[in-house]
């Protein structure tokens, strides 16, 4: 897993491959900061706020299976989204299995969350209105996010942005991935169950904040995105569905390679856009 990691990172690295992956906005500037032992990427826009109480804020939760990853590969999303929406866009490097398996990557992201909160001010954004996003695994830790914020009561959440979301750990079959659930888990199978880990399996989904959802129609994990979509529907959520017919699975983090990440970049900033505005 380590020597995995250390491939994709210099993928990531090498800037002959920009065209593949992107890079970080013109538009927009990017720096790095602390929360304790939490690094967070920060993308905000050149251009100056609208509002006085300060921009929307974005957090950001990047995939890789829980296991691999980093903020870095989400650069050319997150980037675009500061610099369009005019928000800042928080990217954590949440803690990986399986040297630190489940619940580590999801208390990270909500200390991120409370990091986020606590320093609005600092970061130029309005604690106020604050969205979250996330790709695959990072998809089910924003749904997961958004879960645990309703039921805690603050802070409150505007919209929650979920791209080809695992949502159900429970069985989960396919090339590669009884591998990652496992590790993800610790080996122990029982906490599937959990909604921390299957946030399909929460005990109710009302009131959660609207939602997109995104996937793919070639997209083996298409079901799971349709699934949740469903569930928040039947809850009395506000639900956009997104799901292009030439495209698959990661397709929003490879933007030299498939020509639906510029839509999908579109749909998010047209619904980020409406969930943040002031008011």
């Amino acid at each position: 897993m380590v020597e995995l990691r250390e491939r994709r990172a210099a993928l990531l690295a090498n800037r002959r491959l920009t065209w593949v992956f992107g890079a970080d906005d013109p538009e927009a500037v990017m720096r790095e900061v602390r929360a304790g032992d939490l690094r967070l990427r920060v993308h905000a826009p050149l251009a100056p706020a609208t509002s006085v109480a300060g921009r929307p804020i974005v957090l950001a939760f990047h995939g890789g299976g829980w296991c691999w990853g980093s903020p870095e590969q989400s650069r050319w999303m997150a980037g675009r989204i500061a610099a369009r929406t005019g928000a800042v866009v928080v990217a954590p490097a949440y803690r990986l299995a399986p040297e630190h398996p489940y619940p580590a990557a999801v208390e990270d992201c909500w200390t991120a969350l409370s990091w986020v909160v606590a320093h609005a001010a600092d970061l130029g954004g309005d604690a106020d209105r604050i969205a979250v996003m996330g790709d695959s695994a990072g998809g089910t830790l924003a749904a997961v996010v958004a879960l645990r914020a309703r039921d805690e009561g603050a802070p409150r959440i505007r919209g929650q942005v979920l791209i080809y979301p695992v949502v159900d750990l429970v069985g989960l079959r396919g090339p590669g991935l009884g591998g990652i659930v496992e590790h993800y888990l610790g080996g122990d199978a029982s906490r599937a169950e959990e909604w921390a880990a299957s946030p399909l399996r929460a005990a109710s989904h009302a009131d959660l904040p609207p939602a997109l959802v995104l996937t793919a129609r070639f997209d083996p994990l298409r079901r799971h995105a349709e699934r949740y979509a469903g569930v928040l529907r039947t809850a009395g959520v506000d639900v956009t569905m997104h799901c292009p017919t030439l495209a698959t699975h990661a397709y929003l983090t490879l933007p030299g390679i498939s020509p639906a990440s510029r839509a999908g970049l579109a749909r998010v900033v047209t619904f980020l856009d409406q969930v943040l505005a002031s008011r």
